[in-house]
């Protein structure tokens, strides 16, 4: 809504060395501007804009030069200066673009002196030796070949010595890749030197094709031909290398092609022999031996999946499938490469290369169409629609339609589109519209339930070819049923999309067919009245993704609708206002006419000056009981089509009369779409207000004023600065002492865009500012905010006084200061948790203060005058230093006497409160500016020490097996000496041995007291203790508790903040770091240790949360020992779970307790695009831990390894990387479940509940059996390939059990797991005969699953049953399920046996309705 900033563009400005500057010295002219003069002045400029401007004024002058400039010595060494510069400018650097651009206008007499001068400057480039300088001389190297007529004609030049570099850049970064075997950041830049290298070698022979043309090079022994076979060689064992870089992979085998091809001959003969490669069906013989020397490896007849794919790209980009240059080889290749992909599409699972693989169909596809333009008749019969081919294309866009990744349904979309285009190729001057194939993918289509999202964007593909009215005389309910699938939002946008392919078409077939205005009424029909009936009476959801998604689009397409809209709904608005669950038509009304202005349709004053809708329909609207109406009747007054359009009074009275029943709001959402179009209003007033002043000072063009607005500017102005002081005043009103929770909410965000959107500006004119209304009692209210117990209030309270807070702090006297100042000292230690935060928020706040040194600080720290004389050091950092070291002193005090009691520091200072106002005060400081470094390195290690202390003090009870109920509470003292264990257990270092006995109830057992008083002391449910100023303070074990874990988790967020903000050394010697690597190294340990053996869920939780912190910090450090410790630390814990030690200190609880979020923290951490190895090593392990055991060996970790793989697959960070897994998991649960020990079939269960909703999506309706957390059995075999005999042997498992006759109980434990996998699977119209995983053999096995004595288990497999049952197969089974049932002669009838299979008989029939 607001005009977006522009971004400034940072140029790097060119600097000359002494040398050049000498030169052109010699022969700049004061007098007079010549070409030295002109660039010597550039040089002296530093900023790379006006240097642009520079360039761009030296080339005028150039061409004024005659033809005997060209021997000029001035001219000659300008261009050597020009050269110089080109080089040694980074490739992004806009001044390299401008100053190739203003090469290329140079004057022909001038371009052989040019070419000299750039060619030196190319040669001394070639000669870089030093692998990690390749990367520039590569830049370029591209530079030069890209639109650079000059540079090109330097290359052209060393055509031969450019080769000879790239062939030693690629060996050179081959070798150094092996050396820095393990180094990820050192590999990974490598990896990217050696894509580009690879790419500039493709772009060399590409754009210089000339150079290595005709018969003079072909010869072995020429240099030009050995080059080229080095390129190949190489290229071919990047692409053979799997290490490298998917990318790299790609790139090498578009390389491959392209050398190949340019290399070849005969040329026509290249297409077999690429087929020969992608079949593996390559003789030796019939190949050219420099190809076998080079690429031999490839001749192979089994190359891996990853290698025949980029192959198959190559081949796709690299030949030229337009024209029919390459004859039947050309066609027979397209074909195997569409064989050869969709057989891989079954094996690459792998979410990079599945990717890949989609969008290489997709390139497939478009080659395809290209090819049929001048293709053979046999080609366009081998891609008709109702061939081989596009039938197996068609089972892969079923399988990826509704795919996870989003990429892969994009192309997936593409792929469809292509495909329909290539059977309209094939029948071209045929009825498209009355096609078979077209009519028969209509019918399976519009047959899909409506929750495949697949099926949208199909039919719009459809759509554009056979034309709405056609799909609509199928069936005229289409546009109804897809308007009530937009209740649910994540299918909202695709029947969005589909609505306005399907009204856009309509309307252009409707003008095509019909004359002007005579068709309106039949459209408006379809698909606006069927609009405005759920917009009165829909429900919430569904009329809110309406109007965002559909509403929109339909205007846009048609503009004039809404007249119709409006006169339909005002004709009923007064009898039909809605209710707090209906908008009403008042509610759609107010809908229609906001979307209308927000996107330029309607002006507001129009319609109101000419009574289509009055000031009272907005104000009931405004106040209407259901908060959506509301919502959209703000709206319309809040978004407007410009950003300047003026404010008019009536708006703002309306505004303010919807502020006084509006801010308490208790919905979040609702208030946060009341902040969102309020900034927006805010924004207009600004923008228009910048319009007004410009035109009050424009006087002489009067008639623009009188044109723009019948008010003068001036008394508008007036009025914005009236009404954003009401505003501003009434939001400060309800921010009194007590006001809810949403009035505070709403008022601070709207307070917080008032400041932000009209903060000072240079040189501009503000209508409004808000620190002019703010006064020391509006400072004290926002002040009170940080006493609220919702953390977002005293977020918003703390962002705003900052944003005000050289007039906030100017209004606090030394009084008030100090007051404040011992109020958040004294918070800090409070036994209440959120008292802690207001301490933080209110310090954060203080530090700004340039008086809390004198005026507070004094009286507790020693005053350093050294730091007054020090004028460079900013007054946030000398104050943050000198508050976090009093906190610092009195936290380390406290631990002192915690050691002695843990109990009365929980009941009178617990010390997290401190430490937590220490990680909030460096979380504001800038790390990268500090100057008081010496003094920072000194406190980062007091901190450091000290959290080992705090943890230290409170650990043994976090880690204790009984962390709850530390103070028992029983009434009796025979209970008291059961706890005497759990007590000895938890013993920290105390010296009044309270916790080496039990306390009694006093009120309870005074008798029993009495006689105990000589044996133990007794206490209260509520012990007393005597606190620092010796008053009496009651202690709960909760309190115990709440101040141990509270403390470990503000210690592991203080670690995880050191770690985070503070720059780590990278080297061992002494810098400026202030956190060195042998600390980084304690405090992973120090989070190893904890996450390991902590069984508190709160304590590891939070550990995790600071390891988390540490362990993005070391993936992308330099350090190499730093890099490598994720490594290590997974290593070991991996080799500890396999150990099976008796003496293992990892905390064995039912679900392994902070073992889990250890692991996920370290995989976590992995880069995104690398290769993911720790997670491949990591899941490998941990899948052959599962397997069952014999009873011999421990099970324990077998335990943890489910219980880890739980947390991984839930990961959501991991993303896609995990699914390769997934069908593993699947397997361990079931095998898992059938496990005699208790914990590994709790485990699996767990694992299986996980994989269920990571394979189904998260359930969020309360409906069993519906299709949003389902799959077709196709789709969920194509992803799961290796599921499909594990379930089909388990079945068989199963059922032999159920075979008995015996009327006893036989069950197998995985029969409800495998009905439960089974049940989730439905039937899908578009399966077709090009399947290669039929569901038949799983039949037979689910009718006897229906023969169980359980019910629930009859049940699901009737359920079950459904997706296995192909369409033309439903008549037969519905027979042998009737056959199968007994005569009424029949004695001995098993009554469960009928009732499973009349359970399974209605589902078998109701197939046909699916």
């Amino acid at each position: 809504m607001g005009l977006k900033k522009k971004k400034e563009v940072q140029v790097d400005a060119f600097v000359l060395d002494h040398h050049q500057l000498e030169k052109l010295q010699r022969f700049s002219k004061a007098e007079e501007q010549n070409l030295a003069s002109l660039l010597l002045h550039g040089a002296q400029l530093r900023n790379g804009i006006q240097q642009i401007q520079c360039i761009k004024q030296i080339m005028p002058s150039v061409k004024q030069m005659d033809q005997n400039s060209a021997g000029d010595p001035m001219v000659k060494a300008c261009l050597d200066v020009l050269g110089e510069i080109y080089f040694s400018l980074a490739a992004k650097n806009p001044l390299k673009k401008v100053l190739a651009s203003s090469l290329n206008g140079l004057p022909g007499h001038l371009m052989m002196s040019a070419v000299q001068s750039f060619v030196c400057c190319l040669q001394e480039e070639l000669k870089t030796t030093d692998v990690y300088l390749y990367r520039k001389v590569l830049d370029n190297l591209a530079s030069c070949m890209e639109d650079f007529s000059l540079g090109r004609a330097c290359i052209k030049n060393l055509f031969e010595e450019v080769l000879q570099f790239l062939q030693k850049v690629l060996l050179d970064i081959q070798e150094e890749n092996r050396k820095n075997h393990g180094n990820r950041i050192v590999q990974t830049q490598l990896m990217h030197d050696l894509l580009i290298a690879i790419k500039v070698s493709m772009m060399l022979v590409q754009k210089l094709q000339e150079n290595i043309q005709g018969s003079l090079w072909k010869h072995s022994e020429s240099f030009v031909w050995q080059s080229m076979c080095s390129l190949l060689k190489s290229s071919t064992n990047f692409l053979m290398d799997v290490t490298l870089l998917q990318t790299v992979q790609t790139t090498s085998g578009l390389a491959v092609i392209l050398f190949t091809r340019v290399m070849y001959e005969p040329v026509e003969e290249l297409p077999s022999l690429i087929s020969d490669l992608l079949l593996g069906t390559v003789e030796r013989s019939g190949v050219p031996a420099w190809f076998v020397r080079n690429c031999g490896v490839l001749c192979t007849a089994e190359l891996p999946g990853s290698v025949l794919l980029f192959l198959c790209h190559g081949a796709l980009a690299m030949l030229d499938w337009k024209n029919g240059s390459m004859g039947e080889n050309g066609e027979k290749l397209l074909l195997d490469i569409a064989s050869v992909l969709l057989s891989l599409s079954s094996q690459l699972k792998e979410s990079s290369v599945a990717t890949s693989l989609s969008r290489i169909l997709a390139i497939w596809a478009n080659s395809a169409l290209a090819a049929l333009v001048s293709g053979s008749p046999d080609l366009k019969i081998k891609l008709n629609g109702n061939s081989d081919v596009i039938g197996k294309l068609l089972e892969y866009i079923y399988t990826h339609w509704d795919h996870p990744l989003d990429a892969i349904r994009h192309q997936t979309r593409l792929i469809f589109k292509h495909l329909l285009h290539i059977h309209q190729a094939t029948i071209a001057g045929s009825n498209g519209k009355s096609d078979p194939f077209f009519a028969r993918l209509i019918k399976h289509l519009l047959s899909l339930d409506w929750h495949v999202k697949g099926k949208y964007a199909s039919l719009g593909s459809l759509v554009e070819c056979v034309g709405t009215e056609n799909i609509l005389q199928l069936d005229r309910t289409i546009p109804v049923q897809i308007l009530d699938v937009m209740s649910d939002q994540s299918l909202a946008p695709y029947a969005s999309d589909l609505l306005e392919t399907m009204f856009t078409n309509h309307k252009a077939h409707f003008t095509l067919s019909f004359q002007e205005g005579t068709w309106i009424d039949q459209w408006h029909n379809i698909w606006v009245s069927p609009l405005l009936v759920i917009l009165c009476e829909g429900n919430h959801d569904q009329t809110t993704y309406i109007i965002d998604y559909y509403l929109p689009k339909l205007l846009k397409c048609n503009p004039d609708s809404l007249s119709y809209m409006i006169r339909i709904l005002q004709a009923s608005a007064d009898a039909n206002l809605g209710s707090c669950s209906t908008r009403g038509a008042l509610g759609a009304l107010m809908a229609c006419l906001r979307t209308a202005r927000a996107h330029g349709h309607l002006e507001l004053s129009n319609i109101m000056s000419s009574g289509l809708v009055s000031t009272e329909c907005i104000k009931q609207g405004l106040v209407h009981q259901h908060s959506q109406v509301c919502i959209d009747a703000l709206g319309l007054l809040c978004e407007t089509h410009r950003t300047t359009e003026i404010v008019s009074l009536e708006e703002m009275q309306l505004i303010q009369f919807f502020m006084m029943y509006n801010l308490n709001s208790q919905s979040p959402s609702v208030r946060q779409q009341i902040v969102s179009l309020l900034r927006k209003l805010f924004c207009r007033i600004q923008e228009s207000s910048q319009v007004l002043y410009k035109l009050e000072q424009n006087k002489t063009k009067q008639e623009l004023v009188e044109n723009s607005t019948r008010v003068p500017p001036l008394r508008i102005l007036q009025q914005y600065k009236d009404f954003m002081s009401s505003v501003c005043a009434r939001l400060f009103e309800v921010l009194f002492p007590g006001s809810s929770h949403p009035t505070r909410f709403s008022a601070l965000s709207i307070l917080e865009s008032i400041a932000e959107i009209f903060s000072a500006s240079k040189g501009q004119a503000q209508v409004f500012q808000l620190d002019q209304e703010i006064d020391s009692a509006r400072v004290q209210t926002l002040i009170q905010c940080f006493a609220s117990t919702f953390e977002e209030v005293k977020i918003l309270a703390f962002r705003l006084l900052m944003k005000l807070r050289d007039v906030a702090l100017n209004l606090q006297d030394s009084e008030n200061l100090e007051l404040l100042f011992q109020a958040a000292i004294d918070l800090s230690t409070s036994t209440k948790p959120y008292d802690c935060v207001t301490a933080s928020y209110l310090l954060n706040f203080l530090v700004h203060h340039e008086g809390l040194q004198h005026i507070c600080l004094g009286k507790w720290l020693e005053h350093n005058p050294q730091m007054d004389e020090n004028t460079s050091v900013s007054t946030v950092e000398k104050n943050t230093l000198a508050v976090i070291k009093l906190l610092l002193v009195n936290v380390e005090e406290e631990i002192l006497q915690a050691k002695k009691s843990l109990l009365q520091a929980a009941a009178s200072f617990p010390m997290y409160g401190r430490v937590h106002c220490i990680t909030g005060a460096l979380q504001q400081l800038p790390f990268n500016d500090l100057t008081l470094v010496s003094e920072w390195k000194e406190i980062v290690t007091r901190l450091i020490l000290m959290s080992y202390s705090l943890s230290a003090v409170v650990s043994p009870v976090v880690q204790s097996s009984s962390p709850e109920g530390l103070i028992p509470m029983d009434s009796d003292p025979e209970s008291a000496g059961r706890l005497q264990m759990i007590l000895h257990e938890i013993q920290p270092q105390d010296t009044n041995d309270y916790f080496l006995q039990a306390k009694i109830l006093k009120e309870h057992c005074k008798e029993e007291s009495e006689k105990l008083a000589d044996q133990r002391p007794t206490k209260n449910i509520c012990v007393e203790m005597k606190g620092k100023d010796r008053q009496v303070c009651d202690v709960t074990a909760q309190m115990v508790l709440v101040c141990c874990w509270r403390s470990m988790k503000e210690v592991s967020l203080l670690l995880g903040t050191l770690c985070k903000l503070l720059p780590s050394q990278t080297t061992s010697e002494p810098s400026d770091g202030l956190i060195t690597v042998e600390q980084v190294k304690n405090i992973g340990d120090y989070f190893k240790h904890h996450l390991l053996q902590s069984r508190h869920r709160g304590a590891f939780e939070l550990a995790y949360a600071g390891f988390v912190q540490l362990t993005e910090m070391l993936s992308r450090c330099n350090s190499e020992s730093l890099h490598k410790m994720p490594e290590h630390w997974l290593n070991c814990v991996l080799e500890e779970i396999k150990s099976c030690d008796p003496s293992s200190t990892l905390c064995a609880t039912r679900r392994s307790a902070g073992i889990p979020f250890y692991i996920q923290a370290l995989l976590a951490s992995e880069p995104k695009k690398s290769k993911t190895d720790l997670l491949k090593m990591t899941m490998k392990e941990l899948i052959s831990l599962t397997a069952p055991l014999n009873e011999s060996l421990s099970v324990i970790p077998q335990v943890h390894a489910l219980n880890i793989l739980r947390a991984l697959y839930r990961d959501t960070r991991l993303g896609e990387n995990i699914m390769p897994y997934v069908a593993d998991g699947i397997k361990a649960s079931i095998l898992g479940f059938m496990s005699p020990v208790w914990a590994v079939r709790n485990s699996s269960t767990l694992l299986f509940s996980a994989l269920i909703t990571r394979i189904f999506g998260v359930k969020r309706g309360k409906d069993e059996n519906s299709k949003k957390n389902r799959m077709t059995g196709r789709e969920f075999f194509s992803r799961f390939p290796s599921l499909y005999p594990f379930l089909l042997q388990q079945l068989e498992v199963v059922t032999n059990t159920l075979n008995s006759e015996a009327e006893e109980l036989k069950i197998h434990q995985s029969l409800f797991l495998l009905l439960l996998i089974l049940g989730r699977l439905y039937p899908s119209p578009m399966d077709g005969s090009h399947s290669a995983l039929s569901t038949a053999p799983f039949v037979p096995f689910i009718i006897r699953c229906g023969h169980s004595p359980v019910y629930r288990c009859r049940e699901m497999s009737g359920r079950a049953l459904v997706p296995f049952v192909m369409a033309n197969e439903v008549p037969h089974t519905v027979l042998a399920l009737l056959q199968g049932l007994p005569d009424s002669a029949t004695h001995g009838v098993r009554h469960n046996h009928v009732h499973g299979t009349l359970l399974q008989l209605p589902v078998s029939v109701l197939y046909k309705l699916w």
